[in-house]
């Protein structure tokens, strides 16, 4: 059942069909399927198979990249208080975009992608000073600040991630929070991420997600 219920919830994403994928997950908690076979067989694989279509150049557009992460966000936030034991989250992420870029869609695409995966994220905004990165990363206990630049002047620019990768130094927090970084900049430069001192880097919002994740993970080893 969870294959044909995998099956049905990918056509309705890839279609970008968010009444019809509630619809599927909605008729598949009459039929018996538990919250957590829906969240962990389904919305999560879902997510995943996202994530390879567009690593592998398969056509997927900013469309579904979106609405894929919107709806899986939905999904979660109406499962979760139904699952018998709520699943701990695995971290936590403070996320924004650097100083003076005011592009937040791709934000908006990971913070839906990382509920899905169980990790919980802090969204400061647009525009978010350095220091402001840092403190509310502290403030929260996250093991990673997420910053988002959609231009090369605020990627590489004096009050963004270079700064916050200073800041981290100066108070002793580099192993425990570390940097990720997105955005256009760093697709026409892949190397970008390290050259303004980041850990790491994802191509689009919803890798970020994978990304993040196995970050956490590592840093919980």
């Amino acid at each position: 059942m969870i294959g044909t219920l995998l099956k049905a919830y990918n056509e309705a994403i890839m279609d970008t069909d968010r009444d019809r994928a509630l619809q599927v997950v909605r008729e598949a908690l009459e039929r018996g399927v538990t919250p957590e076979e829906i969240v962990f067989g389904v919305v999560i694989p879902s997510i995943e198979l996202m994530m390879k279509s567009i690593s592998e150049n398969l056509g997927v557009s900013l469309a579904q990249h979106y609405i894929a992460a919107q709806i899986a966000s939905e999904v979660v936030e109406e499962l979760v208080p139904r699952l018998a034991v709520s699943p701990e989250t695995i971290g936590r992420v403070v996320i924004g975009t650097s100083q003076g870029d005011f592009h937040g869609l791709g934000k908006r695409i990971v913070i839906g992608c990382l509920k899905a995966m169980m990790v919980e994220s802090i969204d400061l905004g647009l525009n978010v000073p350095p220091e402001r990165f840092v403190e509310e990363a502290v403030a929260h206990d996250a093991q990673i600040i997420g910053i988002s630049s959609m231009m090369v002047h605020t990627a590489q620019g004096a009050n963004g991630c270079r700064k916050v990768r200073q800041i981290l130094g100066e108070r002793g927090l580099e192993a425990r929070i570390k940097i990720v970084v997105g955005g256009a900049p760093y697709r026409f430069n892949p190397d970008l991420f390290r050259t303004v001192g980041a850990d790491a880097w994802a191509e689009n919002g919803i890798t970020a997600g994978k990304v993040i994740a196995k970050i956490i993970l590592e840093m919980r080893r």
